[in-house]
């Protein structure tokens, strides 16, 4: 998948492998999600944009992910499709193609009567990257779009901020937006 969108990107298909070459930060996650009663009042996941670079997702037939339209805040159900795997552009690619790919808004929702089973494949580079916008993708007529910042210390600081109280939002990659 990477291979494809360096591709589409009119870079070299292996060039952003060196990102993944040594100690990527890679994880899967094997997601349950019990029966509610009241599914509107609880959610299986908020609404989040992934942080890493892809995420590859296997959800069974119960389904319950959606994902948020931009143009009008919808949120649309994605229907399971058997045998199939879900990708999710993360904020990585977003900020490494200068936006030309966006990461997705999305949440879980539970079901009132069967439980969800679903596994995710977070692809993330090693924790020293340095995630910027590509210098091949910038030029005088394309400027960055994001400041450059490190993925370690961007994930600890987004996990630490996930589960304890902060006097800030939790870190996203749109902190790192250029003021334009």
């Amino acid at each position: 998948m990477l291979e494809l969108i360096a591709l589409s990107l009119g870079l070299a298909a292996n060039s952003l492998n060196v990102y993944f070459k040594d100690h990527q930060t890679t994880f899967m996650r094997l997601n349950h999600y019990p029966p509610c009663p009241s599914p509107t009042l609880a959610l299986g996941v908020g609404r989040h944009k992934d942080g890493g670079a892809l995420t590859v997702l296997a959800q069974d037939e119960v389904g319950g992910l959606e994902v948020r339209k931009k143009s009008d805040g919808e949120w649309i159900r994605v229907k399971p499709t058997p045998g199939a795997f879900i990708i999710n552009v993360g904020d990585i690619v977003q900020v490494w193609s200068n936006d030309k790919y966006e990461s997705v808004e999305h949440r879980v929702m539970v079901n009132s009567e069967k439980e969800r089973f679903s596994i995710a494949f977070f692809l993330n580079p090693a924790h020293y990257t340095v995630v910027k916008p590509l210098d091949e993708l910038i030029d005088e007529n394309n400027a960055p779009k994001f400041k450059s910042y490190n993925w370690g210390k961007f994930m600890t600081h987004r996990k630490d901020s996930a589960f304890t109280k902060q006097n800030v939002e939790n870190i996203q990659t749109h902190h790192f937006r250029m003021q334009e």
